[in-house]
Parts: C-alpha cells; sequence; structure tokens
C-alpha cells in the first residue's frame, strides 16, 4: 500500500472494516444444567474458572459468564490440550463447582494480540491501526491497542518513518488494551464523527483494520477475559465472530457512527474465520479523560 492510501487511511481514523466469520465450537463437554444458575452462583463459578486459569500455565484461552444460559463459557484455541481442560474441569469440581454449569467451545487457531509489520500506523518495527480520533481542550490524540503502543515511543503514516505523526502519551497492557497518541505533526488533519456506545450481545458491528479491511459479523459475549498466547490477560473485553489478522489491532470497532471498541487481539485468521476480543472504548475515554468526536 502507498504513502497516500496509507495517509488517507490515518486521516480516516476509524473508518470502518468488518467480516463475517465464526469461531468453530465443539459441542458442550458436559450436560446442559436442568436450572438456570442463580446470579450468586453464577459469581462463583466464574470466579472459580477465574481464579484456576489464572494460578494455571495456560493460554490460548477466554471465559466470560453468559447470564442468558446461567453458564461460564470457556473458549478454548487450538494450542490447548484436551488434557489442560480436564484438569481445569477436575480443579474446579474441588471448589464445589458442577461440571454442567460450565460450557466448554473450541475456537479455530490461536488467540494472541494482532500485531505485524505491515501498512498504517507504524513504530519501533511494528505496525498497527488507528482507532477513534478523541481530544482534550484543544489537543488532538488517537487512541489504539496499548500492546502495540507499550515498546513505541513515536508513530509514523509510512513504513519508511519518514512522516512522523506524534508520540505515544499513554498506554496500558495486559490488563487493559489502549493507548493514546497525541497529534503531533500539524500537517495531518484528524477529521471524527463518532459519539460513543457500548455494545450489546447479539449487535451487529463493523470493524475496521489495516490488515484485512472492512469486516462485519456479531457481539458474541461481554466482559470476557482472555489470557493471550505469549502474552498476558485481558478483562472486560467484547467478544465477537469477526475476523482480524496482524495489523489491525488498535482498528475501530463501531455501529454505525457509535465507537464500541479497539481491537485487541484474537485467532488472527480471516482466510477461514476467527474470533476477535474487543477492548470497550468506553474505559479508554474515561481512563485518559477524552472525548471522541
Amino acid at each position: 500500500m502507498g504513502f497516500t492510501r496509507s495517509r488517507n487511511r490515518l486521516l480516516a481514523a476509524a473508518a470502518g472494516l468488518g467480516l463475517v466469520a465464526t469461531a468453530l465450537a465443539t459441542p458442550a463437554l458436559a450436560a446442559p444444567p436442568k436450572e438456570k444458575l442463580s446470579p450468586r452462583t453464577l459469581a462463583k463459578v466464574h470466579s472459580a474458572v477465574d481464579s484456576t486459569i489464572t494460578r494455571s500455565a495456560m493460554s490460548g484461552i477466554a471465559w466470560y459468564t453468559d447470564k442468558a444460559t446461567g453458564r461460564v463459557v470457556v473458549t478454548a484455541d487450538s494450542t490447548v490440550p484436551e488434557s489442560s481442560l480436564r484438569k481445569l474441569s477436575r480443579l474446579t469440581r474441588t471448589v464445589g463447582v458442577d461440571a454442567d454449569a460450565i460450557t466448554v467451545k473450541r475456537a479455530r487457531g490461536e488467540f494472541k494480540p494482532l500485531l505485524g509489520p505491515g501498512d498504517a500506523i507504524y513504530g519501533e518495527g511494528f505496525r498497527c491501526s488507528v482507532g477513534f480520533n478523541v481530544r482534550s481542550g484543544g489537543t488532538y490524540y488517537f487512541l489504539t491497542a496499548g500492546h502495540c503502543a507499550e515498546d513505541v515511543g513515536t508513530w509514523y503514516t509510512n513504513s519508511g518513518q519518514t512522516t512522523r505523526i506524534g508520540p505515544t502519551v499513554k498506554s496500558s497492557f495486559p490488563g487493559n488494551d489502549y493507548a493514546l497518541v497525541r497529534y503531533g505533526n500539524t500537517s495531518l488533519t484528524h477529521p471524527g464523527g463518532y459519539t460513543i456506545g457500548d455494545a450489546r450481545v447479539g449487535q451487529r458491528v463493523t470493524r475496521d483494520g489495516s490488515s484485512t479491511g472492512v469486516r462485519s459479523g456479531k457481539v458474541e459475549a461481554l466482559g470476557v477475559s482472555v489470557r493471550y498466547r505469549g502474552s498476558g490477560t485481558v478483562r472486560g473485553m467484547i467478544q465477537t465472530n469477526i475476523c482480524a489478522e496482524s495489523g489491525d489491532s488498535g482498528g475501530p470497532l463501531y455501529a454505525g457512527s457509535t465507537a464500541l471498541g479497539i481491537t485487541s487481539g484474537g485467532t488472527g485468521d480471516c482466510s477461514s474465520g476467527g474470533t476477535t476480543f474487543f477492548q470497550p472504548v468506553r474505559e479508554a475515554v474515561n481512563a485518559y479523560d477524552v472525548k471522541i468526536y
């Protein structure tokens, strides 16, 4: 992709990219519960699963509470062996959690932060994507993924790093996955057009990224915890069936003109479909005391 197109991507900042892709899921490993668990019991189950995974060496795994079914859903990528899932089941039972309170699914590919060389915003050998333009008073910034920016001091519009955008001001990863970059180059414009909102399960959404373009799909879950392969754990994520690949990290998730999230990571495969996780944008905006416009 040439310089002009790269710069246009930057100026567009949060144009949407989306594609429909569905994570492959195996049947639940346990029979469905006879009755929906109470919120208190469900919270106990989630706490047990969270504690078990956090203390273990497992990665490539995501988990969340599905209030609609009254179960805790655990999704394991292709790198997690069946023996680890059986161990998870045994460990949760030792703290009084019934097997039928947990649904285990499989996702094709590998859960990892989506970061790679290519075209969009460049720094320190990395390429990511612009999320949403934001401002504080008369100072303009954009949001991107925290795992992109933790080792990048300055961002550029091109791979040759001759056109400077500006510096990383703050970043947060793991735990969260967001970062704030200031526009330091006055020759670059930074259009807006979004209002902030919150994702809903079942909602039709679109994402934009510099690797795979505009892709659309559906929100599958909220409040998801993910432990990425070779990286850290992030919490409070939006899970979708939209695919994404390396370099798409940091790009926007939106519905119409409503800003919802920032691309974090997933299975990274748009040839056969995948699962992608997004940092809710409201949390980043509140953390940095900026406004989407």
